[in-house]
């Protein structure tokens, strides 16, 4: 084994090294090299979860199984084996399936339930030789924004205990902010990376819809849901996608961050209109950061009505998808329950919403003729004015704070303040609703902290199907504002 490990392009002697801080590409560089080995590695990742268990990040971990797993790997070294991946532990999502471990989709009701098959997204990264260290801990069946489990407890920020992560995808974020794995697997219907990314300061990516697997990992809406991921860096998530997609585009060349020729756009009407002041300061900063290193910005007008539009037509969609999809998954992948005895099992504040715009006989749920209206008038008219953006305006990416304030408290997560004003918890999402609504790739990066110490998001969305061309921005960015985060 080497005395050195190599980070960033950098020799450092290993017995300095923190195995919890080392990066995706750096950990699977490390073992390919021999610098680490996958056992050591994977080791120091299980006794740091179990130090940092209170922070409820994961559901299951089977150390028993991930051991084995990684000496299998080092064995596959030794053997001639140089797959990306190999020997590098991962997390994943509760809602995917996982072969040989159990998926509850953070329900007390499947908690034993261990699939036949991995979702797609999850075969992956295996054949790219990741191992999975557990499964994260979620909101119930990705019903909710905050990270609070009634069955598996409140997933607490790892920057503050008394805050929350977000969610749905509340301890894969948790778990890469605090250093218990380098990356993990999420899930984004309409915000359910972006959120817990900008709330625990690591960086989300949300693929173009359609773009990563989504066949075996639980649903709620067919037309929104989207796989992703998050990592420490934008590099280990060109990596991942890469892995999942075979789309090699996005290639990391060079660590050139000039931004000249770079036109970029934000819409100040719609994404500053209810934003905490130090959140929207410390957006306005990374803009003037970003015009110092060579960037054209644009200012852009999406309409008087655009933020109800999207409100009102992605979360329209959400709620009348829901039953269908969660009930054709079920049957799909012989998971033992039914749509039914989810429903009853639901903790009573998801119990109530889910009874108000979920079944077809709620007093909110919303028509079989509005949510046509949804899709073939309102989607459109949407991707028009977006298209406005990228097209009229020549602009690569648009630019928002990923969430208008920073992590709210625990104890304040149904109706939190934003700007002096009380609404509800799912104003967190009034700027990731954006890009779900049309399907485009957005991506999340950390930029710095509040004066309180919590991690403050800037979104970047691309146009459809341009993921490699916000990848390699978003490393630009990355780069310029130097905000690359480390393990906690």
């Amino acid at each position: 084994m080497n005395d050195t490990i190599a980070i960033s392009g950098h020799r450092v002697p290993r017995d300095i090294v923190d195995p919890s801080t080392l990066g995706l590409a750096d950990a699977a560089a490390a073992i390919r090299q021999g610098d680490i080995t996958s056992e050591a590695y994977t080791g120091a990742l299980l006794a740091r979860a179990r130090t940092l268990a209170e922070l409820n990040a994961f559901i299951t971990i089977d150390e028993a199984a991930v051991s084995e797993a990684a000496r299998d790997a080092d064995k596959a070294r030794a053997a001639g084996s140089a797959a990306p991946l190999l020997g590098v532990p991962l997390g994943v999502k509760d809602s995917y399936l996982t072969k040989g471990l159990p998926t509850s989709l953070g329900l007390d009701s499947l908690a034993h339930f261990v699939p036949r098959e991995d979702a797609d997204a999850v075969r992956a990264v295996k054949r790219a030789g990741a191992l999975v260290l557990g499964k994260n801990n979620l909101v119930e069946m990705s019903y909710g924004l905050t990270g609070h489990n009634a069955r598996y407890g409140q997933v607490k920020n790892p920057h503050a205990r008394n805050r929350v992560s977000g969610g749905s995808s509340s301890g894969s974020a948790a778990s890469v902010a605090a250093g218990l794995v380098p990356a993990s697997l999420g899930g984004d219907t309409v915000g359910s990376i972006r959120v817990p990314a900008s709330f625990c300061g690591v960086v989300g990516f949300k693929p173009t819809t359609g773009r990563w697997p989504r066949n075996g990992v639980g649903p709620i809406s067919h037309t929104l849901d989207t796989t992703g991921a998050f990592a420490r860096s934008v590099e280990d998530c060109i990596l991942l996608d890469q892995v999942v997609t075979g789309d090699r585009t996005a290639e990391v060349s060079d660590d050139s961050y000039d931004l000249k020729g770079v036109r970029l756009a934000f819409a100040p009407r719609q994404f500053l209109d209810l934003v905490d002041p130090e959140v929207e300061d410390r957006f306005r900063e990374v803009v003037r950061q970003l015009q110092d290193a060579g960037a054209e910005i644009v200012e852009v007008d999406l309409g008087d009505d655009f933020n109800a539009l999207i409100q009102t037509t992605t979360w329209g969609i959400f709620a009348h998808e829901t039953m269908g999809a969660i009930s054709e998954f079920l049957r799909r992948h012989d998971v033992p329950t039914t749509f039914e005895a989810i429903y009853d099992g639901l903790k009573p504040q998801l119990r109530q919403a889910w009874g108000h715009i979920v079944l077809p006989d709620g007093a909110g749920a919303v028509s079989a003729e509005a949510y046509r209206t949804a899709l073939n008038v309102s989607r459109p008219e949407i991707q028009r004015r977006l298209d406005k953006a990228f097209v009229a305006h020549g602009a690569q990416v648009i630019l928002q704070p990923t969430t208008p304030c920073t992590a709210p408290l625990i104890e304040e997560q149904a109706t939190v303040r934003i700007s002096g004003q009380d609404v509800s918890y799912l104003a967190l999402a009034n700027h990731t609703v954006s890009a779900s609504s049309v399907g485009l790739p957005g991506i999340s990066l950390p930029v710095g902290l509040s004066r309180a110490g919590l991690p403050i998001g800037l979104e970047l969305d691309g146009s459809l199907g341009s993921d490699s061309t916000l990848l390699v921005l978003a490393r630009k960015i990355e780069g310029v504002l130097g905000t690359q985060p480390t393990a906690i």
